[in-house]
């Protein structure tokens, strides 16, 4: 049986999408944080003859993002240069794409993932899918505010011209971020959701997308829970293969992905983590993109996921996987072997 089949618990299971404190995860505040210090080890990685990318990993990935930014200040301050120009100068490849990220804050790395999701010829919606299924309201409310910021324009109003069909329906409900947060659980209405789900599709010629993606994009993550249950009572089959039996392209796997968010978001990242470093070469974006984004929320719940789902730990995978000071700094911010 998966883990995607396993309802019994899921009732009482904390969420993190409804969740906010920190303690999941693998980066905290440094105890004696000394900006000074950090700077000025920076500056000697970096100005110094060949750049001590050791040095780089140290301080940065063992300071929390409110420290990053800190230091960030005090080094433009110092040296009259930003830090991310420094460092987009010295490192590269995925190295300095990691380095990047972590001098962003959360909302404005989250931001920048998409404005780099809807850039150029096609969009990856991949990546729309992944942010916009594991996010609170909360975060895409942050991550519109940067986008606006930053370009002047709306996020929602870039989305709609680069997602369509039903697809775009959906994750355009998703990026407003208003996604109901009661905690009250309705149950006549989690059955009557059930219920109208399985009518739109199991029992149904064809399938009524839009029923599905009114329920999964708009009822909170208790209510959906519960309607979880509910469904699978009535149908036998658990929403999720409902979902992959019914649809198809991108709409199954962004609804797919929203199922899996309601039940467990990390073991639903734990497995995006999986597929990003199986098969040919790895997917070097994905995997920074969740442990950098991650690395304050619930990467210890992912680590655990990780190994229940694959049998091995996510630092091991890392281990076998990805190398040189890229590797080194992902394993820093994994933390260590479970």
């Amino acid at each position: 049986m998966s883990v995607w089949d396993d309802l019994d618990l899921l009732l009482d299971s904390p969420s993190s999408l409804t969740v906010t404190s920190s303690v999941r995860g693998t980066v905290k505040d440094q105890a004696n944080f000394k900006v000074e210090e950090d700077v000025s080890a920076l500056r000697k990685a970096i100005e110094g003859l060949g750049t001590t990318e050791k040095t780089l990993i140290e301080v940065l990935t063992k300071r929390s993002n409110a420290q990053r930014q800190l230091i960030a200040k005090a080094y433009e301050k110092t040296t009259g240069r930003t830090l991310v120009a420094d460092l987009e100068g010295d490192t590269h490849g995925d190295f300095e794409d990691l380095l990047v990220a972590l001098l962003a804050p959360p909302a404005v790395y989250d931001c920048h993932e998409v404005m780099k999701a809807i850039k150029g010829a096609g969009t990856t919606e991949g990546t729309l899918t992944e942010i916009f299924a594991s996010r609170s309201n909360k975060q895409i409310h942050a991550m519109s505010e940067a986008y606006l910021a930053e370009t002047g324009r709306m996020m929602i109003h870039d989305l709609k011209s680069e997602v369509s069909g039903d697809y775009g329906t959906a994750l355009l409900i998703l990026a407003e971020g208003k996604r109901d947060e009661s905690t009250n659980v309705d149950a006549a209405k989690a059955k009557a959701d059930a219920k109208a789900l399985y009518e739109a599709g199991e029992k149904k010629w064809g399938t009524d997308e839009g029923k599905f993606i009114d329920i999964l994009c708009h009822r909170s993550i208790p209510q959906l829970r519960q309607t979880l249950v509910e469904y699978k009572n009535i149908s036998k089959k658990t929403l999720q293969e409902s979902v992959e039996s019914e649809m198809s392209g991108n709409l199954e796997k962004l609804l797919v992905a929203v199922v899996k968010c309601v039940k467990n978001v990390p073991a639903y990242l734990a497995e995006r983590l999986f597929k990003s470093m199986k098969g040919m070469g790895t997917t070097e974006s994905t995997l920074t993109r969740i442990i950098v984004s991650r690395s304050e929320i619930d990467l210890l719940d992912i680590r655990a996921e990780y190994k229940k789902l694959f049998g091995t730990s996510l630092y091991s995978q890392l281990e076998s996987e990805v190398s040189g000071s890229y590797g080194n700094a992902l394993k820093h911010l994994c933390g260590q072997d479970d």
